[in-house]
């Protein structure tokens, strides 16, 4: 059908281009070209017509052999084309003709050329854009943007050729009026252009994709892809080619559907309408996609998000296909199986077999990947491994780009080894001073580890690792130090090494981050919000510049943002007067828009306003709403399991702070049998902390039988240590008194109401005393700042009536503390003496 339909376009598109065209005088090559049914009836009528060929039957005749090959599945198409005698005569009657081309057909033929694989240093490649160069200024817009595809394909996205065509551009951007045309253009010119013309061609594509036909879902492929390339997230543009997408999914295959959402993950773009209408799609396309290049695609893309019964039948197929894999799709397969944490040991010894059997294929990069899937699937192949770390070992050697010998360090790290080789060190040595922060602590957190366990080098030469992590701080420090853009250096500070000279390195970081605090705009406020959340470090001055300039700029920042930007003023427990105010514009922000909120990240965005005290009557009503808990369970089957249950345990707390905080809402208590299971699979040894205290307490207060540990509260809070003590503060024995209770577990509480079960049994003026210890995550990183949630945690037990004694870290480990009398009296002076006063 394909075939027909293109031959009934050709009929009209190649006479448009003919020199000479006339009712009288038949163009019988033409006639002969057109009835053509494959390649070599094409090639036969060049051969035989020779002499008589025009420049319209030469781009004719490319134009035909690109639609057969094009209609070709992949693995149909040959290279035997292009070393066909008549195909080269075409070449060379093409090369020949290029004055007498038109603009349009001067870049098609290019295009065709080009789609036919032949090489970009070939004379008639090269001539076409040399031709098209010279008349660059006039070619249509169009016209500009195939030839700047063309010049993509020949990786020429830095030349000064696409440096004028973005300059073209930035001249001309008004009066582009296709998206299409200015997709393709965005698309190529990505890499070159400025930050003022990027949001312009931002601001231009957005009101044109309104005008575009929807079902062209390739236009807003480009246009994401712009924004991958870019590195700019404008999630206003996102949500409308989204939308677009959603249009086509119904006639998208795995390869295509499979791109999208690679460039979503990058973007950090989630859409629960998306993700359910891609798995809806995907298991419809699992009949269809049987050979390996489709089923690779459909298999990364689906079993992340599939249920288990689907997951094990897409791993069977694998299995069955497996030995027709490429390098790249084992490559593939082997890094989705790590993502899902598959246990299927025969589909994995299949694929480390064809991987095995292509190492010499792999650029550093894939073989860093590998290395990596293998690490997190604790798969066991010795052979495997020590192949892996000889080849990361030569691509070391070799390698003079900092950002590979950063990745390549760390694959190392992921391998088994005895010791570390001594060119490993010497390339390190020589590359760390390129590198940028990201990159250095990536070498650093391998330095680190190697320095812990690699004793037997260690003790042979621990000077060489001292100079060299000496050296690794030093760049860091000079880094920070003369850094001078704060958006280029939040990208660089996203990657978390976790060693200890990067946590040294954190007072440095915020100095320098208060260095540039005049940076801080409504662009980058999201990212040094989440920033500052992640190192768990209070700085006042950073949060209320933060605070300050979202409440300003508000209106500019997408309503999605919002949490973020809550964020660390929730979780490190910091209030002010212009917080206040940012938490209400917040709120003001994005209540019209809470039905377009991931339902997950809403409850998020809830749980945390919770901890702060906060309540917004309508966020609460949608969230404990049936429609919004039926979206949340859809959503949450197509979620990473560890976000699934994150998800859970935040839903959990938000009903349980709103049943105790806010009975006036009437949301029901409806989690106590999922804590109850959740508590009997998370039971765990108690801590050696935790064992002490409970012995140290028992012989403050006269005896085992005066104090529990581990206990659990009503709404499923677990007290670290529990003693009763009567109005006269005596402790009261547990022989005689039970733990509180929520009555009639199995039914569903509303409100206050079960507080009205909760069974104390007491007699008259005595009370529960909830001991808790604060470990140093319940602080601020930089003080003794108590978090958000440890205070939440405080403010819940004693609305339960608890009178709640808290034991921070930094006092029982302290100095003063030194002895078994110091700790009890520490302890006596904790119950009696806050209970007194």
């Amino acid at each position: 059908m394909s075939v027909i339909m293109f031959r009934l376009r050709c009929a009209t598109s190649c006479p448009r281009r003919l020199l000479h065209v006339g009712t009288v005088n038949r163009d019988q090559v033409l006639e002969q070209l057109q009835v053509c049914p494959a390649e070599d009836q094409v090639l036969d009528v060049v051969g035989k017509n020779k002499a008589k060929l025009t420049v319209s039957h030469v781009s004719c005749a490319l134009e035909m052999l690109c639609q057969f090959q094009r209609d070709k599945p992949l693995l149909l198409r040959t290279e035997e084309l292009k070393s066909h005698p008549q195909f080269l005569t075409l070449r060379i009657m093409a090369e020949h003709k290029i004055p007498l081309m038109d603009d349009l057909m001067l870049v098609d033929m290019l295009y065709h050329i080009l789609r036919l694989n032949v090489e970009p240093h070939d004379s008639l490649v090269q001539q076409l854009v040399l031709e098209a160069w010279l008349r660059i200024d006039g070619l249509p817009m169009s016209v500009l943007s195939k030839f700047a595809n063309c010049l993509s394909k020949q990786f020429l996205h830095h030349s000064p050729l696409m440096g004028q065509i973005t300059r073209i551009v930035d001249q001309k951007l008004a009066s582009i009026d296709d998206a299409r045309t200015l997709s393709s253009l965005m698309k190529c010119t990505s890499s070159l252009v400025s930050p003022r013309l990027q949001d312009a061609l931002i601001s231009r594509v957005y009101d044109l994709l309104d005008t575009m036909d929807p079902s062209n879902y390739n236009t807003p492929r480009r246009v994401v892809k712009f924004m991958l390339n870019t590195k700019c997230s404008h999630p206003p543009l996102l949500e409308k080619c989204n939308q677009i997408f959603l249009l086509n999914l119904s006639r998208m295959d795995a390869v295509h559907i499979k791109s999208i959402m690679e460039i979503y993950q990058s973007l950090q773009f989630n859409n629960n309408d998306f993700r359910l209408a891609v798995r809806k799609r995907l298991i419809e396309l699992i009949d269809s996609s049987t050979d390996p290049y489709s089923y690779t695609k459909l298999f990364v893309a689906l079993a992340p998000m599939a249920n288990l019964e689907i997951r094990e039948g897409l791993e069977n197929t694998a299995f069955l296909l497996a030995d027709e894999f490429s390098a790249w799709q084992a490559l593939s397969v082997f890094e989705a199986l790590a993502e899902i944490q598959s246990r299927n040991l025969g589909l994995m010894n299949k694929i480390a077999s064809v991987i095995q059997g292509n190492l010499h294929v792999y650029k550093p990069m894939q073989v860093a990947k590998i290395t990596q899937a293998l690490y997190l699937l604790k798969y066991q192949n010795p052979e495997l491994s020590t192949k892996l770390r000889i080849i990361l070992v030569n691509f070391l050697q070799c390698s003079v780009l900092p950002r590979e010998v950063a990745m390549l360090t760390r694959s190392l790290l992921m391998l088994p080894s005895q010791r570390v080789e001594e060119a490993v060190m010497s390339r390190i040595e020589t590359i760390v001073t390129q590198c940028n922060f990201k990159d250095l602590n990536l070498i650093s957190s391998a330095i680190a580890k190697w320095l812990r366990n690699d004793t037997s080098f260690c003790n042979n030469t621990p000077g060489r690792y001292v100079r060299l992590m000496t050296t690794l701080n030093r760049c860091r420090l000079e880094r920070l130090q003369t850094a001078d853009r704060l958006d280029l250096m939040l990208e660089e500070l996203k990657h978390n090494s976790g060693d200890w000279a990067e946590e040294m390195l954190l007072q440095e970081t915020m100095v320098m981050l208060q260095r540039m605090m005049d940076q801080i705009n409504w662009t980058n406020v999201q990212d040094l919000a989440l920033f500052l959340t992640k190192k768990r470090y209070l700085c006042p001055p950073l949060m209320q510049r933060i605070a300050s300039v979202a409440t300003k700029d508000i209106d500019k920042i997408h309503y999605s943002a919002t949490f973020a930007i809550l964020l660390p003023f929730c979780f490190l427990n910091y209030d002010s007067a212009q917080v206040d105010e940012l938490r209400d514009v917040c709120i003001r922000h994005f209540t019209p828009r809470i039905s377009s909120f991931e339902p997950h990240v809403l409850v998020f965005l809830a749980y945390w306003l919770a901890v702060a005290e906060c309540f917004p009557e309508e966020l609460v009503r949608e969230i404990f709403s049936i429609d919004f808990l039926g979206k949340l369970d859809s959503e949450l089957e197509t979620l990473p399991e560890n976000l699934n249950m994150l998800t859970q345990r935040r839903l959990i707390e938000l009903n349980r702070a709103v049943c105790l905080e806010c009975p006036e809402f009437q949301v029901p208590w409806f989690h106590e049998r999922v804590c109850q299971q959740m508590q009997n699979r998370g039971k765990s040894m108690p801590g050696s902390v935790l064992q002490q205290i409970h012995k140290m307490l028992a012989e403050v207060l006269g005896g085992i039988n005066y104090v529990q540990k581990e206990v659990i509260a009503p709404y499923c809070y677990t007290i670290n240590i529990e003693c009763i003590l009567d109005k006269h503060l005596q402790p009261l024995p547990y022989s005689n008194w039970s733990k509180p209770q929520i009555l009639d577990r199995e039914e569903v509480h509303w409100g206050t109401s079960s507080l009205k079960n909760i069974k104390h049994e007491l007699p008259p003026g005595a009370q529960r005393v909830a001991v808790n210890i604060l470990k140093p995550s319940s602080f601020c990183k930089n003080s003794h700042h108590l978090k958000g949630s440890s205070l939440m945690k405080k403010r819940h037990l004693e609305i339960l009536g608890y009178r709640v004694i808290q034991i921070p870290h930094f006092e029982w480990n302290s100095m003063e503390l030194s002895t078994p009398d110091a700790w009890k009296e520490y302890l006596r002076k904790k119950i009696f003496g806050e209970l007194s006063s």
